[in-house]
């Protein structure tokens, strides 16, 4: 079964993020699966945009490029064969307009991906669902890659940014200080403990391997940008961290923020302004890692997991 052209479809999913200061409201509305902010919430999250890009959206940016990005390198290593599509959880064009897209160009068969090496129900699961039952409506043979976390290249990109990160520590602080990496990710409920959800587990093991591969022992994984909700969630809270850190005379910290491959709020926001002016107070520096972004290693990461995801399923 093939499409008019003979091309499979690459459907990549990731969060997504307004395209303007205008679009704040409607993207957190449906974040809040349609209900309106409060005022007080909506000036919230509005300010955090402020800080970081002075109300102009380069996040948006950023994940066109990484679509882009994938493509050229799909095509380099298997040419004419593949055409990426964008779709994103809570701002357009949504995960079913980039399966409804696939469809009206004769895509018949094709793999989705998620902008997120770490696999968990609530995340990753969520994004497969959606576009799962788009494709099946629309009659699309569609296959998935569920997980990426130890995929050699993308290990050796991390590996390469926390080596690079502990030589600007040095220089820095003069290299007489001790130094602490902190691996983080987004938060989720513990609830996702309960039901055995790997989430937390390929995170520990992208951090392992990655000291690993650096020779680093002196590291932890801290969590950051838990939800606002009543049921507890993953911690202890990058803030927490810190401060238990500087009890152990702690005094700089690189922070790679592992569960993210990209430059947006949780990064801009949460790390390099809430968590470095915390870490300020403490009398720490705080440094974190470069985003992979569209980094080379990243787009063969995610090129390479496509196509071995079709040889798997008999596509190729």
């Amino acid at each position: 079964m093939s499409d008019r052209n003979g091309k499979i479809g690459v459907l990549v999913m990731s969060y997504g993020t307004p395209e303007s200061m205008q679009d704040v409201e409607a993207y957190y509305t449906h974040i809040r699966r349609g209900n309106p902010p409060t005022s007080e919430q909506l000036a919230e999250l509005t300010d955090r945009y402020d800080a970081i890009v002075g109300g102009v959206f380069p996040l948006r940016e950023n994940t066109n490029g990484q679509v882009a990005g994938l493509q050229d390198k799909l095509e380099q290593i298997a040419p004419g064969q593949y055409t990426c599509y964008q779709g994103l959880k809570h701002a357009k064009p949504y995960i079913e307009d980039g399966v409804d897209a696939m469809a009206q160009d004769g895509i018949s068969r094709a793999v989705g991906i998620v902008l997120a090496p770490h696999y968990s129900t609530m995340s990753v699961g969520s994004y497969i669902k959606r576009a799962k039952e788009k494709a099946s409506e629309l009659g699309i043979e569609m296959s998935f890659v569920e997980s990426y976390h130890l995929h050699p290249k993308l290990l050796k990109a991390l590996t390469e940014r926390v080596q690079d990160g502990l030589k600007k520590l040095v220089e820095v602080t003069g290299g007489e200080q001790k130094v602490k990496v902190l691996f983080s990710a987004h938060s989720l409920p513990e609830r996702i403990r309960e039901i055995g959800d790997p989430y937390e587990k390929q995170l520990m093991e992208t951090s392992a391997a990655i000291t690993d591969a650096a020779g680093i022992t002196e590291w932890q994984f801290t969590w950051q940008s838990a939800g606002r909700t009543k049921e507890p969630w993953l911690g202890p809270d990058i803030l927490e961290t810190l401060a238990t850190l500087q009890q152990e005379d702690v005094k700089a910290v690189l922070v790679a923020p592992v569960g993210f491959v990209s430059d947006h709020l949780e990064v801009l926001y949460d790390l390099d302004i809430e968590a470095k002016a915390e870490a300020e107070k403490l009398g720490m520096t705080l440094e974190r890692i470069a985003m992979l972004n569209k980094d080379p290693l990243y787009m063969e990461t995610l090129a390479e997991s496509i196509i071995d995801a079709m040889i798997v399923t008999g596509e190729e």
